[in-house]
């Protein structure tokens, strides 16, 4: 999220100025986020514009906070499109607890919510509402159309992970695909364009290498992750020194025992250590008998997000997480 495009809200707002507000910065409207999904559409932002008023600029400073601060925030949004279900609906035997009162109102509303569940918004807010505005931290999230007459979208405050794969073969296609639709940054660099081209991997950025040797050139940061996917192994030598060399937080090699043994010797070779072979995870992915590319995919894309989780995430918050599910 840009801040410049908050603060230049917020100027509006105080100059009694109607924001313009775009699907290209809040994506959570774009047409690809809303595929198939009626209730919402890019002209909502428009109908948003025009509700704002001077009272929602504490829910946009608050945003700026959060990016500043690169806290884990987002800037959520009610979308009414029938303002007497949205008020009136109740809940029904499972959701009881969220009381006898349907949204506190009628209106669509823009607010901020962080991971640590506190709200900032311009209106009062029902204890249903308030279940739905801590659900956006979810992102794409699991009870937005769970109640009638309205639903809610959210957009990230934070840059997402970026992900790099290391060779364009079948299971760095499956990948590309299932780490972007996990909201991962995807990029894929290989050197040839049978393989390295806008039809398998259509939603990552593709760099095209003269040669493996010229992974060099390239600088990844201490964020990022890594995943080693070279067609036939051939390269996961450079593709592994790469990666430690820019101090990637995970790195993952798919492969057998022998042939990952012969891959560490050519590493050491090149100059890693023993820790740093170490940091390397091989196999790659969860183990669940994982063999095809596209359950490979599965597998690899599964670990990235349990190492994403466990990054954000403090220990006792994960522990925290699991007793409200139920699991030990």
């Amino acid at each position: 999220m840009n801040k410049v495009i908050l603060q230049e809200i917020v100027d509006d707002l105080r100059t009694g100025k109607q924001p313009t507000l775009s699907a290209s910065v809040f994506s959570c409207f774009s047409e690809a986020a809303i595929e198939g999904k009626q209730v919402l559409s890019p002209k909502n932002l428009d109908e948003i514009s025009v509700s704002l008023t001077p009272d929602d600029i504490p829910t946009f400073e608050r945003a700026m906070k959060a990016i500043d601060e690169e806290e884990l925030g987002w800037l959520g949004f009610k979308i009414v499109f029938d303002a007497a279900e949205a008020v009136a609906n109740t809940d029904n035997a499972v959701t009881a607890k969220y009381g006898d009162k349907g949204s506190a109102d009628g209106n669509h509303l823009v607010f901020f919510c962080n991971d640590a569940k506190e709200v900032v918004a311009s209106r009062d807010y029902s204890a249903r509402d308030f279940f739905q505005m801590k659900d956006v931290t979810r992102g794409p999230s699991m009870h937005n159309d769970q109640f009638p007459g309205l639903t809610w979208a959210s957009l990230a405050l934070f840059d997402p992970i970026r992900v790099w794969l290391l060779g364009a073969s079948d299971a760095a296609s499956e990948v590309a695909a299932l780490a972007a639709h996990v909201g991962f940054e995807v990029v894929v660099l290989d050197y040839d364009t049978a393989y390295l081209n806008e039809q398998r991997f259509p939603k990552a950025q593709r760099m095209l290498l003269s040669g493996f040797d010229a992974l060099g050139e390239i600088e990844a940061n201490p964020h990022d992750y890594v995943c080693v996917l070279t067609r036939g192994h051939m390269f996961d030598p450079e593709a592994c020194v790469w990666a430690i060399k820019n101090d990637a937080h995970y790195i993952g090699m798919m492969g057998c025992a022998g042939k990952n043994e012969r891959v560490e010797e050519l590493c050491l070779q090149e100059g890693l250590t023993g820790a740093d072979w170490g940091r390397i995870k091989r196999p790659i992915g969860l183990p669940f008998g994982a063999k095809t590319p596209a359950e490979l995919g599965i597998s690899i894309v599964g670990e990235l997000v349990d190492v994403r989780y466990k990054q954000r995430y403090s220990e006792a918050a994960r522990v925290k997480h699991e007793k409200n599910l139920g699991r030990s």
